[in-house]
């Protein structure tokens, strides 16, 4: 059973010190590696799906969430205010407001609509010395978020296309969903945990209803595990050890326009007010990266590897072919390596890399043969044979761009396995 804790820094891909604090880690340089190469992945989704970028502060003033409603209702969660010459800055626990002003500052006519604004983004939670572990649940989050300003008549399918794209990234990632869950009010939370608006949780209640009834996805309701402005769909991942989590959510949202006053002007030349939809396609950038460690453990897809391609040069020799391919590799954006043998032994270099998708083995007889071909050994024990370098750099680079689980084309007559 893998734990990505003890993985994530065998593996080098991230830690912690005791000066910078718990439930803060650091990236180091594999791991910075998968995280970009996730971020750019989702980025990459998203414009496709016609969202816009945006960044935004980390701060903001207390007004700001007292307006949200994040200070009556989630204080407990965020950090204590600071003082900032007369005026209190807190450090942002989500970034729907921030959205929220980000839409204000401009007016807009119902043809603009719906407006895909997306951040992947720093946010902050006081969460509990107790509660915290790894990379699953930290104080500085980076969220995949985005928030839709639509019609309601665009609400259901707007929410429902945000699901469609979990779906496509989840399948495309290799993550299984445990289950999804439309998550409620109630569960005994007390007074004050959510809006007081019965006609509010009712409305965009059933309207995540027809979307999780559209989908056909199976789902079951969960009582006490809603937003504090309204209801969600929260897709739960579990972790070897059968632990839940929520990795990815979608939410119809009609207390925060109302708050910040949003609105649009509709054909009529009046103004309304639009619906916000939440949704987080891979949640955190922390949480996923900690489930994808989990479930490949450590072998990750060729494009998320950190290192693509090791190239071996048996003996110093060959160091100069080993180079080339190295730089033709380079060029075509592939993350490869040179482990010569001054890092010991063949059979031990190739042993210590056995998580790299390709390794390049350069021998005598691949040293100034035509195409300066090298014996190519696969994670999954398969060895190809001699390839030239063009064509391996080629296949390589295919697989990366097709994002896919397979290494090779299908085992031929003779690969060893």
């Amino acid at each position: 059973m893998h734990d990505h804790r003890r993985l994530g820094r065998e593996l080098d891909l991230f830690d912690t010190d005791p000066l910078i604090g718990a439930g803060l880690p650091y990236w180091l340089p594999d791991g910075a590696v998968v995280r970009h190469a996730l971020e750019e992945y989702i980025r990459e989704v998203e414009r496709e799906a016609g969202y816009r970028h945006v960044y935004s502060p980390v701060l903001g003033k207390r007004e700001l969430y007292e307006i949200s409603g994040h200070w009556d209702h989630y204080s407990d969660d965020m950090f204590p205010p600071m003082e900032l010459g007369a005026e209190q800055v807190v450090l942002r626990p989500s970034l729907c407001p921030h959205h929220a002003l980000i839409y204000r500052s401009r007016s807009h006519s119902y043809r603009e609509l719906p407006l895909r604004m997306a951040e992947l983004g720093g946010m902050y939670r006081s969460e509990l010395s107790g509660v915290l572990g790894g990379l699953t649940r930290v104080r500085a989050i980076h969220l995949n978020d985005a928030h839709v300003f639509c019609t309601l008549d665009q609400a259901v399918e707007e929410a429902a296309a945000a699901l469609r794209l979990i779906e496509r990234a989840y399948a495309d990632l290799g993550i299984r969903a445990a289950r999804y869950r439309l998550s409620l009010p109630g569960g005994g939370g007390g007074a004050g945990k959510y809006v007081a608006d019965p006609e509010l949780w009712r409305r965009a209640t059933a309207l995540l209803r027809e979307v999780l009834d559209g989908s056909g996805v199976a789902y079951e309701a969960a009582e006490g595990e809603a937003a504090f402005y309204g209801p969600k769909i929260d897709v739960q991942i579990a972790d070897p050890a059968g632990r839940e989590a929520t990795l990815s959510t979608v939410q119809i949202d009609f207390h925060q326009p109302e708050r910040f006053d949003l609105h649009y002007i509709g054909p009529d030349g009046a103004k309304h007010r639009p619906v916000m939809v939440h949704r987080s396609v891979i949640g955190s950038v922390e949480r996923a990266v900690a489930h994808l460690v989990e479930q490949h453990g450590g072998a990750f897809p060729v494009w998320l590897a950190p290192v693509q391609l090791l190239i071996l040069p048996v003996a110093q020799a060959q160091t100069g072919q080993a180079e080339k391919l190295l730089r033709r590799a380079r060029r075509m954006g592939l993350r490869a390596e040179i482990a010569g043998p001054e890092h010991g032994t063949l059979g031990a270099r190739v042993r210590a890399a056995r998580l790299v998708p390709y390794q390049a083995v350069i021998g005598e007889r691949e040293a100034g043969a035509e195409g300066e071909p090298a014996a190519v050994r696969l994670r999954d024990g398969r060895r190809p044979g001699a390839v030239p370098a063009a064509e391996l750099v080629d296949r390589i680079a295919a697989r990366v761009a097709a994002r896919g689980p397979e290494l090779w084309d299908a085992p031929e007559r003779g690969d060893a396995v």
